[in-house]
């Protein structure tokens, strides 16, 4: 079976090359002539337009950056819809706002296409090592009959509700993330500032209640001032913009989601945006005139 793939980014990129090495034939596109010439030495397919990626595919997957790209690559000329057999289904794994997802359904179901929202977690990182956890919104016989794919890509793949859920499921995601970030930038630059040595503060309460993924990820990045992104500042941006737009949608409010989200804004405004979104070290330091 011939899978299709459009967008080969910091994350789609990795992801594609998962598929290939479990043996699936991958047909691709993605504007970076670049990265489409690595996976045709990998053995994809490449092709011109997301059309033709979906007149070679019955199973589409979308990997793209917000909801206005994926809407073109799905629904506008020369998209995915152009060239979808009915009876094919489109893999959005795009992290994209949960009602963009489901107007994104509603075009495919005209045309006879299902679809998933499924996007992941995990960054670059889990991105190349295929454990990325993946949400997934559909139909329940859709995600059970495409689950095994989604394995080649990630260490988990959740089936959440209808379509939209993969979503909304990733916006809760975001915003753990985010404040847990923010966290551990603040609550570090504190120790530093009182004159103990970040490093043994982490040895000191990484195994209690405090001890997250999110730290262990981020606090050496933060101690060593490396801030190659494996997730960047713009796109958590993004998401975050998202989950604010669904939470005015649902009347409900999140301000510590806000208020995080105008410090990455503010490391956007300097610059930083390409940046890992543990540079929200860099926000603290700019305000407290600590380093950690």
């Amino acid at each position: 079976m011939k899978i299709g793939f459009i967008g080969l980014g910091i994350m789609g990129k990795p992801m594609a090359k998962n598929l290939i090495k479990t043996g699936h034939q991958l047909v691709v596109f993605d504007i970076n002539e670049e990265s489409v010439r690595e996976l045709e030495n990998e053995g994809a397919l490449a092709v011109s337009s997301a059309k033709e990626v979906a007149e070679e595919s019955s199973v589409i997957i979308t990997m793209l950056p917000n909801s206005p790209h994926v809407k073109k690559a799905v629904c506008e000329e020369n998209g995915v819809l152009e060239g979808a057999k009915s009876g094919s289904i489109l893999i959005d794994m795009s992290s994209i706002a949960p009602t963009a997802s489901q107007e994104i359904a509603h075009a495919c179901l005209a045309k006879g296409v299902k679809m998933l929202d499924a996007p992941v977690s995990g960054g670059e990182p889990k991105a190349v090592d295929g454990t990325l956890s993946i949400m997934v919104g559909g139909q329940k016989e859709d995600f059970e009959a495409n689950k095994e794919l989604l394995l080649c890509m990630g260490a988990s793949a959740v089936y959440c509700g209808a379509v939209g859920a993969g979503n909304t499921t990733k916006l809760a995601n975001q915003i753990i993330v985010a404040l847990n970030i923010a966290a551990v930038a603040e609550a570090f630059t504190l120790a530093s500032k009182s004159g103990v040595d970040p490093q043994l503060v982490f040895e000191a309460i990484c195994g209690g209640l405090a001890g997250s993924t999110v730290m262990n990820a981020k606090i050496q990045m933060m101690i060593k001032k490396n801030y190659k992104p494996g997730f960047k500042v713009d796109l958590h941006v993004k998401d975050l913009l998202n989950a604010m737009d669904t939470a005015d949608k649902t009347k409900i409010p999140l301000p510590l989601t806000e208020q995080v989200m105008k410090m990455l804004q503010d490391l956007q405004e300097n610059g930083f945006g390409s940046d890992d979104h543990s540079a929200l070290a860099r926000y603290y330091e700019k305000i407290s005139g600590t380093s950690i």
